[in-house]
């Protein structure tokens, strides 16, 4: 189900799966946690943060990509009734949307300063964020310059999933890639 924008609960499953993340993350040496505004961004950090110590700060930039009139709807249904729509978003979501949702390029255009602004303050620093699948794939791609029209098939996200980067010299290191807990 497209549910970019809605704001539901983190579901039952979900709330395991924070646990999990946090009794893994637990022992990291962290000195931030960022979280998307996203009720279920901040169920799914609060109990690292809370195992950490930390307060997650709320950056909206970091919420879910807006999936507009999709939003709620399955995706089978969505290709079966708008299948010319829907094919054309898949072919390029960089500058396509759903109808009245968001682009590629817009959420990066959103997430990619919250980023910019995290390195920058929390320079050589351990970090957590926390976000969403296309918003994680969307800067995954940005950092390691692949099209955004390709991020939903270049870069995978399972949910409380770990993404790793460092920021050196030579700019952002992939060190870890959707690794479930």
């Amino acid at each position: 189900m497209f549910s970019g924008d809605l704001d539901p609960p983190l579901a039952p499953s979900g709330v395991v799966q924070a646990r999990e993340l946090a009794k893994r993350l637990a022992h990291l040496s962290v000195e931030g946690i960022y979280s998307s505004p996203k009720q279920r961004a901040r169920a799914t950090a609060e109990p690292t943060a809370n195992a950490l110590g930390l307060s997650p700060h709320v950056e909206d930039g970091l919420r879910e990509i807006g999936y507009g009139a999709w939003e709620g709807k399955m995706e089978k249904d969505v290709r079966a009734h708008e299948q010319a729509t829907f094919d054309a978003w898949v072919a390029d979501p960089a500058s396509l949307s759903p109808p009245g949702g968001e682009t590629a390029v817009a959420i990066a255009a959103r997430a990619m300063p919250v980023v910019d602004r995290i390195v920058m303050n929390q320079k050589d620093r351990d970090v957590l964020v926390f976000s969403h699948k296309a918003t994680i794939r969307i800067i995954a791609s940005t950092l390691l310059g692949i099209p955004l029209s390709r991020f939903r098939d270049r870069i995978a996200c399972p949910t409380a999933s770990v993404t790793t980067f460092t920021f050196g010299p030579h700019g952002p290191l992939l060190v870890r890639l959707g690794e479930p807990i």
